[in-house]
């Protein structure tokens, strides 16, 4: 069924900013879902309200249907995503909204799950809901890039972190880096790693560093991100300190790393996933692949220069997000990647400030490559 055109109105666009904080809710617990936020009113009043807050609880729907009780019967719903019309990890939320008596549904985008996608509206349409489309689309597609892209794309929205001085440096030329940037600024990368689906290191990382790679937010998180280490010949040590923090690692080798090793990480609690690329190096774009499949929607990138590097020339970077701190290193430090050469100046990929923040006495910057 096409698209009915929609009437929307600027009380429409209110509460639909709202269902869209609501959905906010689910920024760090949603995994692999998608963050919705809905909300019904009535007579121009907010009677419930509900958030998916963690995969395998109920959708935003269904608690908002909850919080209305009887005061949903001929209600309208304003909800961030196209309900889904299938039985999940959930039953369809269509259905809740019928069985309801929710008399009109008011939504921002269609769900692109080919699951789901147009027939949870048809479900709505057939059973004699009104249903329009399209109200703040741009701001729900913001909300879940990586959801979105895993569905059309097949592949996680790769979010490159770095913390570089005024002249494009990450580190002292031996690698001291910590801390360049203050204690606001690594606040808000405990922020990012807490909503990424996974966090992406490679072993030279791990061997300079012993990072953690679990977010530590200060309250309790229900889900936290997969660590994914690329380690081709698995020089991870096993008593690193990502195996001993909360969440899963997958250490991602090549197939002929030494049967060793591979029997050593997996004492220790790795996942191994095995991954062959030309001249015994990983194929970054087939593992991008495999972590779509795993249901991975979006990944942030903590790294040093030379897996950045790699990202960068595979054109793999979906958000570049630089943490820039009021100093110089120096030209023997260590660029945030290298790129290139180039003969001329357009053959340079050009990028787009999506947006600067001030973090105390440093900026951050959110770059994405800007469209052709």
């Amino acid at each position: 069924m096409g698209m009915i055109p929609r009437v929307m109105t600027d009380q429409d666009a209110v509460f639909m900013a709202e269902a869209l904080s609501v959905a906010e809710q689910g920024l760090y617990g949603a995994h692999p879902n998608p963050r919705v936020g809905a909300l019904l009113v009535k007579e121009g009043r907010v009677v419930g309200r509900g958030a998916h807050l963690l995969a395998g609880e109920p959708h935003a729907e269904v608690f908002a249907l909850g919080d209305a009780g009887a005061a949903a019967r001929g209600a309208t719903a304003y909800i961030t995503l196209e309900p889904c019309s299938h039985q999940g990890r959930t039953p369809p939320c269509a259905d809740a909204l019928v069985a309801a008596g929710i008399s009109r549904v008011v939504i921002a985008m269609r769900d692109p799950n080919p699951l789901v996608s147009g027939r949870g509206v048809e479900r709505l349409r057939t059973a004699g809901i009104l249903v329009e489309e399209g109200c703040m689309a741009a701001e729900a597609e913001a909300l879940n890039p990586g959801y979105l892209q895993r569905m059309r794309h097949g592949r996680p929205w790769i979010r490159l972190k770095q913390a570089m001085s005024l002249d494009g440096r990450v580190a002292l030329a031996d690698g001291q880096s910590q801390w360049l940037t203050g204690e606001i600024a690594r606040a808000d990368v405990q922020r990012e790693r807490a909503r990424a689906s996974a966090i992406l290191a490679g072993v030279g990382t791990v061997l300079a560093d012993n990072p953690r790679l679990a977010p530590r937010l200060g309250t309790g998180l229900r889900r936290y991100p997969v660590k994914v280490i690329l380690d081709t010949h698995l020089r991870t040590p096993p008593d690193a300190a990502l195996l001993a923090t909360p969440g899963p690692t997958w250490v991602v080798h090549h197939p002929d790393a030494p049967m060793t090793a591979q029997a050593a990480l997996r004492a220790a609690g790795a996942e191994l996933l095995p991954c062959g690329g030309a001249e015994g190096r990983l194929d970054l774009s087939a593992l991008m692949a495999v972590l779509a499949r795993r249901e991975v929607n979006e990944i942030l990138v903590e790294s040093g220069p030379t897996l950045a590097s790699a990202l960068f020339k595979a054109g793999l970077i979906d958000e570049w997000l630089l943490y820039v701190a009021p100093l110089l290193l120096g030209r023997d430090a260590r660029p945030v990647l290298t790129a290139g050469p180039y003969a001329t100046l357009a053959e340079i990929p050009r990028w787009s400030l999506i947006r600067t923040e001030r973090m105390g006495d440093d900026g951050k910057w959110t770059l994405r490559p800007r469209e052709s």
